[in-house]
């Protein structure tokens, strides 16, 4: 078991998609102890706990619905009673089921509603309940807030409601030493972005930002790292990750 005294401890929903997972080992990469949170791959948050300890590092794999309040409460407890503390919480868990808003519909909808913006309610809830002064709470958007792609509208309404609850968060939180933001990456290489996108719409996606190419999982990690302990100065902001796309 990890110093509960001296490591820091991260959890990270949705770890095993693609930028959790990368987010996961930027952290292991610091030195951190890992939470890897999964709802449906188990399988997948397995290795990269196995992955992490065969580097020498400390992780735990931890599962449940995000939108489960109670199934989250007992994460959390499963997470300090393992670690001793949580001083990061990055929620990357999310879906994005695309189609247009006159033939959307409305039970994915909700399921998209549930996810992406209750889950991200109750893990931000709980994270200010948990996490330790000195440490942060990230959340994730999305650069589609801005570029208004035609079929993203239900995504774009869910990341939207994260933006705003996020910086009321980072507000209600004064005095108590944690930062609070939101990561908005633009078009990133996961599976998440490339399933269902023929190649003449990646390769037009992948040239749309000036530096001419998809972003990748560990551009979006490197943010996060940043977030995650030495930024201390960038506080209730969302910062887009998106290569310069406008």
């Amino acid at each position: 078991m990890t110093d509960k005294t001296a490591t820091r401890v991260a959890l990270v929903t949705g770890a095993s998609g693609g930028i959790g997972s990368s987010v996961v080992r930027r952290l292991a990469a610091d030195g951190y102890a890992l939470a890897v949170h999964y709802a449906g791959n188990k399988a997948r948050a397995q290795d990269l706990v196995e992955e992490i300890a065969a580097g020498g590092g400390s992780a735990v794999e931890v599962g449940g619905d995000v939108a489960d309040d109670a199934a989250m409460r007992a994460l959390f407890g499963q997470v300090e009673q393992e670690f001793g503390r949580i001083d990061v919480v990055v929620n990357t868990a999310g879906i994005m089921p695309l189609g247009p808003i006159a033939d959307y519909d409305l039970r994915t909808f909700d399921h998209v509603m549930r996810t992406n913006v209750r889950g991200t309610f109750v893990v931000s809830q709980l994270a200010a309940r948990h996490v330790r002064p000195g440490g942060a709470i990230i959340n994730f958007s999305t650069t589609v807030t801005r570029t208004l792609f035609p079929s993203y509208g239900p995504y774009v309404a869910s990341k939207a409601a994260v933006e705003g609850m996020t910086m009321v968060l980072a507000r209600e939180l004064r005095g108590r030493d944690i930062t609070v933001n939101t990561v908005a990456p633009g078009p990133t290489a996961t599976a998440l972005f490339l399933d269902g996108k023929d190649e003449q719409t990646v390769e037009r996606l992948a040239h749309a930002a000036p530096l001419e190419r998809l972003g990748r999982p560990e551009d979006i990690a490197e943010t996060v790292a940043h977030l995650a302990g030495p930024a201390r100065w960038i506080n209730g902001q969302t910062i887009f990750v998106n290569g310069g796309l406008a």
